[in-house]
């Protein structure tokens, strides 16, 4: 690999760290990273200093250039400018055109639109559309009229928590226009989208929600088929979520089939075909940045394939990723495309050189038949573990086995679905009728199997390793330890490595185990937890389902996977109660006017203490460890801290 490469592999890092860097923090992880690159390779090809120097300023400005000039910004014209304050909350009127497809989840529609006039005004930008109640969805290239309220969305106040502010800001809006009603004024023609809801309908017609929605996920990807909650967290937990998602292994099956089918034909027929099969990828499963690239470097090397020229797979990678960047350096922010470009990067630099090592540690004729179907998932899970505890702060511990078992089903279960889906859109809706349920059934016995082995590994004791949010220079050395595992010119470093791994699972393990409160509070909710060597506990202000919900998120996002007890200072409603109740181990909550606890009870686990105290109002102690803190509940529920820090004993006990 010569030096231009490496110039090209740190620019690409330069990129991406400077989309991920949300603070001082994030920078200074990334120009070490950087720094550390340049001193691997001056010491690889022997630069002089002074060279090394250089580099490292030209990637330093390259950093500041990028992460200064990817942030969209509001433009004059924007709904923003016409957001009214607090004191004049007239409702206003929009018209515009909705650009995606708006389903109905739990009773409302959101979709982003494109504002065309406000309150009478020509206007030019996005605002996302919330219609509750929703009764049937909005669908793409729907010019409709609203009259309602513009307001800016909610901003965070914890990184665990939903940021709707940041969501729409990605995607170059900065409010929401909710309403109770929408007029719709016309429907544009949408054969794209069309194909994609007539693809969608039909599995789950013939096939049922759960294998059908499947089968669509296989062709269109998962961010364009509504999938069950429950389904989708199997697939995650058992490791298997990138079956899911719309990327380069769906485009290398089909694309591989047609190739295969026209191996005997002429290079025209070969290259228009696989031209073809790239085209109707693209199409059906939208212009996600995973997508875009799985399709960019499947052209690149289906081109030099058929000039009969030998594909360097990492040139073709470098090349797209670059391309994609600077055409759109915004797709580095997507999770999405950073574990398709990891994955990808594993494959083609660790795949071959790990099957070697496999088979000369285990040259039993067995192990080359074992050999190349592990090491592309544990190459793929070297490069994309430290993505999956940046972003998710969790990793599937059978993600190996799992991939193993599921992957003879995968490829035969993708191809099957494409066909099945070209067929729904080719065939006459008469002779469809008739021969689709025949066509399916077999298919969809194999998809029921796939689902039943996920949900089987998904429920293997402790499948899902929660390891908390860290720190991104705990990443960073997660990053380095696992490089000499990844690449094999760095086999000797494999000692540092671990030793390296190890650090890093030590400051992570010390800050899990840790004692901390924390309160959080958003949308009129609050929550508090108390945390102790690695237990916690919870108390909520309300009991609805979305209070649920962001508890768990919250337990999750600092590595707990279920609570010792948990207090609702609100009555919890029966159909919500089954989520409660799956998040701790013991769960009160008001009744009937009653408090959780009354004087004289408390709940209480190894550390974590909660009772009330005596009066009239409602206040609280809780202890943590040796710590006693005391708050007061105003009200619906809401605490406030009225002491914290002081020993246990330094609080006088209640009369």
């Amino acid at each position: 690999m010569n030096v231009a490469l490496w110039l090209v592999l740190l620019m690409l890092a330069a990129q991406l760290g400077a989309a991920l860097s949300q603070g001082m923090q994030h920078c200074c992880v990334v120009l070490v990273g950087l720094a550390a690159a340049v001193v691997l390779i001056c010491r690889r090809f022997a630069l002089p200093g002074w060279k090394g120097f250089v580099l490292l300023v030209v990637l330093c400005g390259l950093l500041l250039r990028s992460s200064t000039g990817q942030e969209a910004m509001p433009t004059p014209l924007d709904p923003l400018q016409l957001v009214p304050s607090d004191s004049d909350q007239k409702p206003l009127v929009i018209e515009g055109r909705a650009i995606a497809d708006a389903p109905v989840r739990r009773g409302r529609c959101q979709v982003l639109l494109q504002v065309n006039h406000l309150s009478g005004q020509v206007r030019d930008g996005r605002t996302e559309l919330v219609v509750d109640p929703c009764f049937q969805m909005l669908r793409k290239g729907s010019l409709v009229r609203a009259q309602g309220q513009l307001v800016t969305p909610a901003i965070a106040t914890h990184p665990l928590l939903p940021n709707p502010a940041k969501r729409l800001a990605a995607r170059g809006s900065w409010t929401q226009f909710r309403t109770k009603q929408v007029e719709l004024i016309h429907q544009d023609h949408t054969p794209l989208a069309d194909g994609r809801r007539q693809i969608a309908a039909q599995f789950q017609d013939l096939a049922g929600e759960h294998s059908g929605g499947l089968l669509a996920a296989l062709v269109l990807g998962g961010a364009q088929v509504e999938l069950g909650s429950e389904l989708r967290e199997a697939f995650r937990v058992a490791g298997l979520s990138h079956a899911l998602a719309a990327s380069g292994f769906h485009l290398s099956v089909l694309l591989g089939a047609t190739l295969a089918l026209t191996r005997r034909g002429g290079m025209p027929l070969r290259l228009g075909a696989g031209v073809g099969a790239l085209a109707v990828f693209l199409a059906l499963a939208g212009g996600q940045p995973s997508v875009v690239r799985a399709v960019l470097m499947g052209a690149t090397a289906l081109l030099i394939r058929e000039r009969g020229s030998r594909v360097q797979p990492l040139g073709v990678l470098l090349s797209t990723l670059v391309v994609m960047l600077l055409l759109n350096p915004a797709w580095a922010r997507s999770i999405g495309f950073q574990l398709s470009a990891a994955a990808t990067a594993g494959l083609v630099l660790s795949s071959q050189p790990l099957e070697q090592w496999l088979l000369q540690r285990c040259p039993q004729h067995w192990m080359r038949v074992l050999a190349p179907a592990l090491s592309v998932p544990v190459a793929a899970l070297l490069w994309t573990l430290p993505l999956q505890i940046l972003h998710f702060g969790s990793v599937p511990l059978y993600s190996l086995v799992s991939n193993l078992i599921a992957a003879p089903l995968l490829a035969p279960l993708t191809l099957a679905a494409m066909t099945l889906a070209l067929l729904i859109l080719m065939l006459p809706t008469a002779i469809a009728a008739v021969v689709m349920p025949v066509l399916v059934w077999p298919v969809q016995q194999l998809a029921l199997l796939l689902i039943a082995l996920v949900s089987w590994m998904s429920g293997w004791p402790h499948a899902q390793l929660l390891t908390g949010h860290p720190q991104p220079w705990v990443v960073l050395l997660v990053v380095l330890a696992l490089l000499p595992w990844a690449l094999p010119s760095l086999q000797r470093w494999r000692l540092r490595g671990c030793l390296l791994l190890l650090l890093a699972t030590l400051m992570q393990a010390s800050v899990q185990l840790s004692d901390e409160v924390v309160m959080v509070r958003q949308w009129g909710r609050q929550w508090l937890m108390a945390r102790h060597q690695g237990r916690a506990a919870l108390m909520s202000s309300h009991g609805d389902l979305l209070s649920c919900q962001l508890a768990q998120q919250l337990g999750q996002g600092y590595g707990h996977r279920r609570l010792d007890w948990l207090v609702v200072m609100d009555p919890v409603a029966s159909d919500h109660m089954d989520c409660w109740t799956a998040l701790a181990h013991t769960v009160q909550a008001e009744h009937q006017g009653q408090p959780p606890l009354l004087p004289g009870q408390r709940l209480q686990s190894p550390g974590l203490m909660l009772r009330p105290l005596h009066g009239q109002d409602r206040r609280w102690q809780l202890r943590v460890n040796t710590q006693l803190h005391r708050f007061k509940q105003s009200g619906r529920g809401a605490l406030r801290w009225e002491n914290a820090g002081k020993a246990f004993g330094e609080v006088a006990e209640p009369g």
